[in-house]
């Protein structure tokens, strides 16, 4: 690989009344510029993570960044989506663009406004991610869709509540000391595992704190090639990416398997040159707890249907053989669609920097692994980063 990471920017994710999308897409791209120490008129092409889907009246948004300064003016922007991947899709998208040597420097950005839509409409617009066509009918919406998964999980291998409810603790316990996480509240173990007036049942087996939170924000990172980074105040290598996409229908698929994901994780260690032993640590797609169980399977971390050994054993602590969501994950980070990928992206640079704070900072930090995925592992995008400057 041949792509590094310069510089980034990320805002608070949470509700931001007084924001618009135009505003968080503003905002990271000034500061990721800004934190790469560089100017607008060094940049060659704009990448855009914006998955909408109803979110905003305004559907053509790759302009949008060029709001952030005149300076941007004739530089090629172009807006990509690929669900809740969209920001990994942006991210992966810039790299063949520096690596096919048609830009030196690309600036990708992720975001999404999603808490000033009202509630039923976020529901239609999250099930847009599943194969309507089949799918539309589900109950709950898109946590109807993962709820019915749980169900069969639990079928399957027996009832994970315990498990669950331990990702959902570790999560939101590691949330708590991430400043740009939504909900920075250590809610304990007990909280998570018993259903109450405050944590009711959304769906199949999953409660309130098995599902992740409804956003806004957004992410930007700065790449640029590895010649070029090493002259610069830091870089983050791409050691592997992979991209595997998924038949849409559940009905063609063993989705207890999470084939693509397992795929993607396959390929992305391979392309590193590393087995997943070697990493540090891992930022994976917990849009529901049961999502981050079955791809500990996935990752290769434990056999089929044994997710719950990896967070009853401690392995995915900090502190653990492989910590995994030391940010708090998409479950206390908070989940705007279109940054994720994104913001993975940079929190995984600013492990690998030392530059988280000092209860979530993975020690000495070397090789970081990124799992975002679209829809019910249908997009699966994977990373491995490493820092060299």
């Amino acid at each position: 690989m041949a792509t590094a990471i310069v510089g980034w920017a990320h805002t608070p994710f949470g509700k931001h009344e007084n924001q618009t999308l135009e505003s968080l897409i503003v905002t990271a791209a000034t500061d990721a510029l800004a934190h790469a120490g560089l100017a607008p008129s060094d940049v060659d092409e704009i990448v855009l993570g914006h998955f909408n889907a109803g979110f905003s009246p305004q559907d053509f948004t790759a302009s949008l960044v060029l709001q952030a300064s005149d300076d941007f003016r004739f530089t090629p922007a172009t807006r990509v989506e690929n669900a809740c991947a969209t920001g990994s899709a942006a991210v992966h998208q810039a790299i063949k663009t520096i690596e096919a040597r048609r830009a030196r420097v690309v600036l990708v950005v992720g975001a999404e406004q999603m808490t000033t839509t009202p509630g039923p409409e976020i529901g239609r617009n999250l099930l847009r991610a599943s194969y309507l066509r089949e799918e539309s009918g589900i109950d709950g919406g898109f946590a109807g869709v993962f709820g019915m998964i749980a169900g069969a999980y639990f079928q399957k291998y027996g009832d994970q509540s315990d498990a669950l409810a331990r990702i959902a603790a570790k999560n939101h316990k590691n949330g708590a000391s991430n400043p740009l996480a939504q909900m920075r509240k250590d809610l304990g173990y007990e909280f998570c595992r018993r259903e109450s007036e405050k944590n009711p049942l959304v769906a199949g087996p999953l409660k309130r704190t098995d599902c992740s939170l409804v956003s806004d924000g957004a992410a930007a990172l700065v790449l640029t090639d590895v010649e070029t980074a090493l002259r610069m105040r830091r870089a983050v290598m791409f050691r592997g990416t992979a991209h595997v996409q998924d038949f849409l229908p559940l009905s063609k698929r063993d989705i207890l398997k999470m084939e693509g994901c397992a795929q993607a994780w396959r390929k992305v260690l391979a392309e590193a040159g590393v087995a997943l032993s070697d990493l540090s640590f891992v930022e994976t797609h917990d849009c529901f707890t049961i999502a981050e169980l079955m791809e500990y399977e996935a990752m290769g971390l434990t056999p089929e249907g044994q997710g719950a050994r990896a967070i009853e054993e401690g392995w995915t602590e900090i502190g653990g053989k492989l910590p995994v969501n030391a940010s708090g994950g998409l479950k206390a980070k908070g989940h705007p669609i279109g940054a994720t990928g994104v913001s993975m992206h940079v929190l995984s640079a600013m492990q690998l920097c030392g530059e988280m704070p000092a209860p979530i900072q993975v020690k000495d930090a070397k090789l970081g692994g990124v799992f975002n995925m679209g829809g019910t592992a249908v997009a699966n995008y994977a990373s491995v980063l490493e820092r060299i400057r």
